[in-house]
């Protein structure tokens, strides 16, 4: 059980709760039981490390003002919006014989010895936390889940929970569920079509861009102009004048 201290504080105003905070303290409130309420703050740094425990709200402190001991429950943190540092705690007496209601943590333990789990299994967690009913001198810090032994398929219910002397879920019409170990879900990807790799396959574009039947179509008319260019030379040579020839002197 952790231990805190406390200091009466007598103002409640704006600027007095800003003022210890930039002393590194954190504005609270004590109340329940007989007493009155009670304004105090804490040390921040005495807080930091349980203050962020999955269990801070359902865990008995023992708190300490002047000299004093008394058992509390922390039952709301506020934060600010910003830095998300705390800067308000309400503290709640914890009287004997008094039955409370908090949400409780559920912690998994023996992983590797899930049969499930070593053939690829996939813990799915339904509730993270379940709301109890509990005495304030009998609290639970958590609500522990074997899971050595489940196999694939199993479903792990409240009814399979053992829980402290006198304590018991708020729900109680049902068997619910806390977790499964479901079978592992695998995606395959839809297989892509065969593509045509034939070199000079109908309808294939080159890799210029360049339409394949177009080329074959200039490459028929210069083929063409060729042909033609040929023909007007030999007509050019048939037209030409026979040469005379010189008759020999005797």
């Amino acid at each position: 059980m952790s231990n805190l201290k406390a200091t009466i504080r007598e103002s409640n105003t704006t600027g007095s709760n800003n003022k210890l905070r930039s002393q590194g303290l954190i504005p609270a409130i004590l109340y329940g039981g007989e007493n009155p309420n009670q304004k105090i703050s804490i040390e921040k740094k005495a807080i930091r490390d349980i203050i962020s425990s999955d269990n801070f709200l359902s865990k008995v402190l023992d708190l300490e003002i002047e000299g004093k001991k008394e058992k509390v429950l922390p039952r709301e943190v506020a934060y600010h919006v910003v830095s998300e540092e705390p800067i308000h705690i309400d503290f709640m007496r914890v009287v004997a014989g008094k039955k409370i209601i908090l949400e409780i943590p559920v912690k998994f333990i023996n992983h590797p010895e899930s049969p499930g789990l070593k053939r690829g299994g996939v813990l799915n967690i339904v509730r993270r936390a379940v709301e109890l009913k509990c005495p304030a001198e009998n609290i639970p810090g958590d609500i522990i889940i074997d899971l050595k032994g489940t196999d694939i398929g199993t479903s792990l219910k409240i009814s399979s929970v053992k829980l402290p002397e006198n304590v018991a879920p708020t729900i109680t019409d049902r068997d619910f569920v806390i977790a499964t170990v479901a079978a592992p879900t695998i995606i395959k990807e839809p297989e892509k079509p065969a593509e045509e790799t034939v070199e000079g396959a109908e309808g294939e574009v080159p890799a210029d861009g360049t339409d394949a039947s177009a080329k074959d179509g200039e490459t028929a008319k210069k083929d063409e102009k060729g042909k033609e260019a040929a023909a007007g030379d030999k007509k050019t040579d048939d037209k030409k004048p026979a040469e005379k020839k010189t008759p020999e002197k005797k």
